[in-house]
């Protein structure tokens, strides 16, 4: 068994493939209309065939409430992977990325914390 999808919720779908392709760089995978939403995916470039990452849209009350409720308390809706935080911080600064946390050593891990304009806060992490 392996991780194949990871969802993230979203206010706006469209608002949603706009910052996670042209801000982070990821590829949009799949795009299939489903009812009133979409089923959208991306990956990261350097792996076009590993985990999908998938722009969930928050309209139900408990998702809404989910991502309201972590957002405030300043929890990561979830984690990405880079090999030098450092200079992707500083790749993502350029393109306006707003961070709530600059990279910041926590034990054999350094973090950085970054609000991706669709309700969530996002954590990089270099091990």
């Amino acid at each position: 068994m392996k991780i194949i999808v990871n969802s993230v919720f979203v206010k706006d779908q469209d608002k949603a493939v706009a910052f996670y392709s042209e801000k982070l760089g990821f590829v949009k995978k799949e795009d299939v209309p489903v009812g009133e939403f979409r089923w959208i995916t991306l990956v990261s470039p350097d792996d076009e065939d590993g985990t999908e990452l998938l722009l969930e849209p928050n309209n139900h009350p408990a998702a809404k409430d989910y991502q309201k409720k972590i957002f405030a308390e300043g929890i990561p809706a979830t984690m990405f992977g880079v090999a030098d935080i450092r200079t992707e911080y500083d790749q993502l600064m350029k393109r306006d990325v707003k961070f709530t946390m600059e990279p910041t050593k926590m034990g054999n891990v350094t973090i950085a914390v970054f609000d991706d304009t669709c309700g969530n806060l996002i954590q990089i992490v270099q091990k």
